[in-house]
């Protein structure tokens, strides 16, 4: 069976997998990256239902010993509660330096694996296997890992690089609508801030899932391979998500993270004219409601400015923000706290 490998040279350098009905080669592909190892297994109880058993199965005919952790599903199992009492069991498993931390599920699994794989032992190889289109085009390629806290979204975190991504399409086959369709907000980010060809094909629903995954990858790898770190060009990748990540905080996260991109993203295309850049809101936001998106904000300018405030792209008085000058070109601009303020209050009233 084919498949397309993606290589990302990083701190860490690592192939991406995208393929379908790879997965069963799981054990082929990690046996030169981990050899012989004990694995520490993370994933969430929707995955864990589906194919807890089957990853298991592919893992130990392979030879692997795993010791599997099941968190809820949902954002609020990304927190510092369940990533102590991951760590603990990694540690009561008697995992070494020479072992391996597996994430088989979505962005929650794949951040909290990641940043356990960090601190563990200062450092354990891990795996990605993200299950949600969502964690394959964005959370599980770039090496960022984070928990959230009472403050805010990914507020403690670490850059740390996994050494294999295997994304196998299959495992989108069962998401629910919404969950898929969370995905697509990333998916159409790609195509509003770096490729037009992109966003055109997404005019086309249904896409075509390995040919567009493997192209947003390549565009997060090309990113990510110039600014590692997020200490520039890789802030483009933020479009839609200082004001997305507000929405969600304020929803306690009742909105997911795709549905709150999405309106973070037309609140932003909403703002660009006024910043002196061309008018794409009413053209994203047909895309968007072509994908289902429901783009009402129930948050007052005040509401989101205030939960903007604690958003870790802030910097002392000034935060960055994203904006389109055109569909495939979108700029990082920065602005003080007070302006973006002044320009919420024009967007949201």
């Amino acid at each position: 069976m084919s498949y397309n490998t993606i290589h990302v040279e990083a701190s860490r350098s690592y192939d991406i997998l995208i393929g379908r009905n790879i997965l069963p080669r799981i054990g082929e592909f990690i046996r030169p990256l981990v050899g012989e190892c004990r694995i520490g297994l993370l994933t969430d109880s929707t995955v864990d239902t589906l194919y807890g058993e089957k990853i298991i199965e592919y893992l130990s005919d392979a030879g692997y010993n795993v010791c599997k952790f099941v968190v809820p599903a949902g954002e609020a199992s990304k927190c510092a509660e369940n990533l102590l009492d991951f760590l603990n069991f990694l540690a009561e498993c008697k995992l070494t330096r020479s072992d391996a931390v597996v994430a088989f599920g979505g962005g929650v699994v794949g951040d909290m694996a990641g940043l356990s794989a960090a601190l563990f032992l200062r450092g354990v190889k891990y795996i990605q296997i993200p299950t949600t289109l969502l964690s394959a085009v964005d959370s599980s390629v770039g090496g960022k890992t984070a928990i959230d806290i009472p403050a805010g979204k990914n507020l403690v975190g670490a850059f740390y690089q996994p050494s294999l991504v295997c994304c196998d399409t299959v495992l989108m086959d069962t998401l629910t609508p919404e969950i898929y369709r969370d995905g697509c907000a990333e998916v159409i980010k790609y195509g509003v801030i770096l490729d037009k060809n992109l966003y055109d094909t997404l005019q086309n629903v249904p896409f075509d899932r390995e040919s567009v995954v493997a192209r947003c990858v390549e565009i997060k790898r090309d990113v990510v391979q110039q600014d590692e770190f997020d200490n520039g060009v890789r802030g483009l990748l933020n479009f839609g998500h200082t004001f997305g990540h507000a929405i969600e905080k304020l929803s306690n996260f009742g909105v997911s993270h795709g549905a709150a991109v999405a309106k973070g993203m037309l609140i932003a295309a909403k703002m660009a004219p006024l910043c002196g850049f061309c008018n794409v809101a009413l053209e994203l936001a047909a895309l968007l409601e072509k994908y289902g998106f429901d783009l009402s904000c129930n948050y007052s300018a005040d509401e989101l400015y205030d939960a903007i405030l604690s958003d870790k792209k802030r910097r002392g008085g000034e935060i960055s923000v994203v904006l389109p000058r055109a569909i495939g070109d979108c700029i990082l601009v920065t602005l003080p706290v007070e302006e973006l303020y002044d320009k919420l209050k024009k967007v949201i009233g």
